[in-house]
């Protein structure tokens, strides 16, 4: 999908990025990006600062025999690893299916030239709708 390396025969010097980066596809992209990410990284935080508090202050309820010499704080331990998995497995798919195909309409344009073009338009005034 989008990681596929630039051919050493693009020429990127005349990329004007401050502008790109202005540009309401770079925008949308960025707010789809922080959409999926903030929320997603304070929940995980959150359920990591549950179990370290938990582990810190309820002794007793952290050593509770699950079965065997398994107690509720290895199984907590463990499920922390299960979710990091989890939620890299949800950001893979989300971003193949969302970040992916607006990051490579973006790079396309860059590299064709259609973005320059279009900057320049818009800095001469045409085409620009306010």
């Amino acid at each position: 999908m989008g990681n596929e390396a630039l051919s050493g025969e693009v020429d990127l010097s005349h990329v004007d990025y401050p502008a790109v980066q202005q540009s309401p596809e770079f925008q949308k992209l960025r707010k789809t990006h922080r959409s999926f990410v903030f929320p997603v990284l304070a929940v995980c935080l959150a359920w990591y600062l549950v179990y370290v508090l938990l582990a810190s202050y309820a002794h007793d309820f952290m050593s509770t025999r699950v079965f065997g010499s398994i107690n509720v704080a290895i199984l907590l331990g463990l499920a922390q690893v299960v979710t990091t998995f989890a939620v890299t497995m949800w950001y893979v798919r989300f971003a193949g299916k969302n970040f992916d195909p607006q990051a490579e309409r973006i790079r396309d344009e860059i590299e064709t030239g259609v973005f320059a073009e279009r900057s320049a338009a818009a800095a001469a005034g045409e085409g620009v709708t306010r």
